[in-house]
């Protein structure tokens, strides 16, 4: 619920989740690649679905960040009002 009180430059901290999602697909291919050599099958395949699951996070940030700044409504436009009985 909008309650006008919003700043009006919030963003999305896009390019941190972006450098985090990073680090995390380092981190995991290199769980991955050194469980999979010390023989440990299931903290293997525990890493390569967490890679999996970075890699979807990865490519939706990127998504976020080439779609740019959405419509936020201006000053002009007043607040919702709250909900009956709230």
């Amino acid at each position: 619920m909008r309650t006008g009180s919003e700043p009006s430059t919030a963003r999305s901290a896009l390019r941190m989740r972006l450098w985090l999602s990073l680090w995390g697909l380092a981190w995991s291919v290199f769980g991955t690649a050194a469980f999979a050599l010390t023989g440990r099958p299931g903290w293997a395949a525990a890493c390569a679905v967490l890679w999996l699951v970075i890699c979807v996070d990865f490519s939706l940030i990127v998504r976020h960040i080439r779609q740019g700044p959405h419509y936020q409504p201006g000053h002009d436009v007043p607040p919702y009002r709250p909900p009956e009985g709230s």
